[in-house]
């Protein structure tokens, strides 16, 4: 087996900083392609989180001036991690959320931050790190996405490049002005093959366009990013490099989430025996202030409050969880109205709705071991990750028939005809009135003890782990090396 080094570039990596999917991807991939020769390395920025955490890292290069201010190129190790880190403090050092201000606006020079990012990892793309000099950069989404480009316009012996798409609805767009200050070349990077996007540029659109390679995180949203609607504006391009394009399911971490050892819930167990998820059924009912029943089916939520995740029709599937005598426990955080009307709903239905705005990892991984089925409605998603851990935690998944949660997730009603043991509930198209009829199929399936039973022990079977999906990328490093050798 050829081992190979890779160069990772996100802007937030779990267990250190994270806001979404992107961190648990970032945090998890590393560690499962050691098994298949991948050295992997994690270039992400200098928040104080991470500094704080990295107190002892070794300073590799510093600056006088790194894109207006004093920096340093860090290395150190956490959780099993091997991470570089951009250490900008005039970029990085604020609080909170990596991207936005208190107030929930982009930091105004976002454009300047990431572009900073992608020009070091380049750099040690390059060889500034001798003793890592990468095969590969693989570029995670907007943030990393001038990475590739960096690379195709310094016009150097340079290694391969992999942009992997999490989330098409989130670009990096700035103003073309930008170009100039990043130290990109304006007559060739401005350019509809480079960074010209609707008459500004967009950090994806470089990587998509410059890339020699493009994931995204299932193989259904491979296909899906390829039409004008999925797209979002850049289906077109998708289309024209439709050859390079894969879609890996991503994996979770099967330690992080295992509910034989997980220390965040009430009582631990398997998949010998699931007694103990009534108990951590019962805590969940507590937690949110739930009437205490076992016959009431409990439906959970962990999700971003948007139009992209199906939130809405949520809110006007409550009167069918009602009618039907279920419970919903929501914990999440967003859009300010729909969070106003999921507290209203919360308090006009006590004992029945409850509801947790924010976001709190001990409670995900309750909802997890203690709702009977966890609800995913999204509009579009990319993969989806709380499915899978439904999956491992006997959490029947009721999801739309979408991206990775098409992939991920068998229907009851095609259990026969696909060959593989049903796991949960899909609905399509993606309706508030769909929506509903499957909630009440779902609640049918729940007072059948066998029928329900036999959906949590399918979805307990499911390889969920990264163990198959690294191997995927291995190849697809290893295939990039071969066709550029």
């Amino acid at each position: 087996m050829t081992p190979v080094r890779v160069l990772a570039v996100a802007s937030e990596v779990y267990p250190i900083v994270k806001t979404g999917g992107l961190a648990d991807v970032a945090g998890a991939l590393p560690l499962a392609l050691k098994a298949h020769g991948v050295e992997m390395r994690t270039l992400m920025p200098g928040y104080p989180d991470v500094l704080r955490l990295l107190a002892g890292a070794a300073e590799i290069r510093r600056w006088p001036d790194y894109f207006g201010g004093p920096g340093r190129l860090l290395a150190g190790s956490h959780d099993g991690l091997d991470l570089f880190v951009l250490d900008v403090p005039h970029l990085y050092d604020r609080p909170g959320n990596p991207y936005v201000t208190a107030d929930g606006v982009d930091w105004p020079d976002n454009g300047v931050r990431f572009a900073a990012l992608s020009r070091i990892a380049a750099d040690i793309g390059h060889g500034l790190v001798p003793a890592f000099v990468p095969d590969v950069v693989h570029a995670h989404d907007w943030q990393a996405g001038l990475a590739p480009a960096y690379l195709h316009y310094d016009n150097r012996p340079r290694p391969g490049t992999v942009m992997t798409i999490h989330n098409m609805a989130y670009q990096g767009k700035f103003a073309r002005e930008l170009i100039g200050t990043i130290g990109l070349p304006w007559e060739s990077s401005f350019d509809v093959h480079g960074l010209e996007y609707f008459g500004g540029i967009s950090f994806l659109k470089a990587g998509l366009q410059l890339a020699d390679r493009i994931t995204t995180v299932s193989p259904t949203y491979a296909h899906e990013i390829q039409s004008d609607e999925g797209g979002m504006g850049l289906g077109g391009l998708l289309r024209e490099r439709a050859s390079v394009l894969s879609g890996i399911l991503n994996g979770i971490d099967i330690e992080v989430w295992n509910p034989q050892t997980d220390p965040h819930i009430a009582y631990r167990f398997g998949a010998q025996d699931l007694t103990f998820r009534a108990a951590n059924k019962a805590v969940l009912q507590q937690q949110f202030n739930l009437d205490s029943s076992d016959e009431a089916p409990l439906l959970g939520v962990i999700s971003r409050l948007s139009w992209q995740k199906g939130l809405d029709l949520l809110l006007e599937a409550i009167p069918t969880i009602l009618a039907e005598g279920m419970q919903l426990a929501l914990l999440g955080s967003g859009d300010r109205d729909l969070q106003d009307r999921y507290k209203a709903a919360a308090r006009a239905n006590p004992g029945r709705i409850g509801v947790m705005i924010g976001y709190d990892e001990i409670l995900a991984h309750l909802i997890q071991a203690g709702s009977d089925a966890l609800l995913v409605p999204s509009r579009f998603e990319p993969c989806g990750l709380t499915q899978l851990c439904a999956l491992r935690y006997g959490a029947v998944p009721i999801v739309a028939r979408v991206g990775g949660l098409e992939d991920t997730i068998v229907d009851i009603g095609e259990a026969g005809t696909s060959g593989r043991d049903a796991t949960g509930f899909k609905f399509g198209p993606v309706t508030a009135d769909a929506f509903a009829g499957s909630l009440r199929k779902a609640n049918a399936a729940f007072h059948d003890k066998p029928t329900w039973r036999r959906l949590q022990l399918s979805g307990l079977a499911t390889d969920v782990s990264w163990r198959n999906r690294a191997g995927d990328y291995a190849a697809l490093y290893r295939g990039l090396m071969a066709s550029s050798a």
